[in-house]
């Protein structure tokens, strides 16, 4: 993890389980935000409710040495 604008910063990331949420979180956790992770973890169709995605993120991002939390509200 490298210092950088947001470093320390609390950094809350709504869809971040996937796609393009998912690389905004693992780019600000990597210039030192501490980073909320928020998924539904539902389906493209709004469907269904997980909380595998976000966890999967914040794992990730734990994992590199970062901080993070899941939300799944």
């Amino acid at each position: 993890m490298s210092e950088g604008v947001v470093d320390g910063r609390v950094v809350v990331v709504t869809g971040a389980g996937n796609g393009i949420g998912r690389a905004h979180a693992l780019a600000f956790a990597a210039h030192g935000a501490k980073v909320v992770v928020n998924d539904l973890g539902g389906g493209r169709d709004g469907a269904g409710a997980s909380a595998g995605p976000a966890q999967t993120v914040v794992d990730e991002i734990v994992a590199a040495g970062g901080e993070a939390a899941a939300n799944t509200d």
